[in-house]
């Protein structure tokens, strides 16, 4: 908008943007080049993106790697990047007795400041593993749409690659923190409280799937 060009759209860096972006034209040569510049660099970022997707794919058919990653992705918002960085960074999830353990391992529940009798709830702690952390609360959008018990294509594909246990187990997880969410925020809970609540509860099941605890986190 700043030269006067403005995207009608909703979203950006969708295909409708870039190719609305691809018919821009400015009259001051300045303009035009450093547009190009730009999108000479989104270019080259979006093919080592592509890259990097590749090896992670291939890593994740390794033998040590391929089922557990098959079994994480029968949960809503977790495919082969977040299966696999949850199954490497972790490394061993028998060293946690139960799955909040291994929420609390990742900074997902909350603190609390306890003083004289009074105990005050505080925001999640955010100790542990960051980059584990995100990926899990990035995950949990998935459950913020969608009816449940609905399974997409994509879900339902995902899932042939496993045993009817570790599906029914998924799908039990799955039912259960969408309505958990909905649930939430009806009775007026924040989105990101709502979805970190549930990211919280999703590293229980991540848990109880690599563990073989295929039952209800608690």
């Amino acid at each position: 908008t700043r030269n006067g060009k403005q995207f009608d759209g909703k979203s950006f860096w969708t295909r409708k943007h870039i190719d609305w972006i691809n018919t821009v034209s400015f009259s001051e040569p300045l303009l035009q080049d450093t547009l190009k510049e730009y999108m000479i660099e989104y270019n080259h970022l979006c093919d080592r993106v592509e890259t990097l997707d590749k090896q992670i794919e291939e890593i994740s058919l390794k033998e040590e790697y391929v089922e557990k990653v098959q079994q994480l992705q029968c949960l809503i918002g977790i495919k082969t990047h977040t299966a696999l960085s949850l199954i490497v960074e972790t490394s061993d999830f028998n060293r946690f007795k139960k799955g909040n353990m291994y929420s609390a391992y990742l900074g997902l529940i909350p603190g609390d400041d306890s003083s004289g009798g009074h105990e005050n709830k505080l925001g999640i702690t955010k100790a542990g593993n960051n980059h584990l952390r995100k990926l899990l609360v990035e995950a949990a959008q998935g459950y913020t749409r969608g009816r449940v018990g609905f399974k997409s294509k994509d879900l339902k594909s995902r899932q042939e690659k496993c045993s009817s246990e570790v599906v029914a187990y998924a799908d039990r997880a799955n039912e259960r923190l969408r309505r958990k969410y909905y649930r939430m925020i009806l009775r007026g809970k924040r989105y990101n409280v709502a979805k970190t609540a549930i990211a919280r509860e999703l590293a229980c099941f991540v848990w109880g799937i690599m563990t073989d605890h295929i039952d209800l986190c608690s």
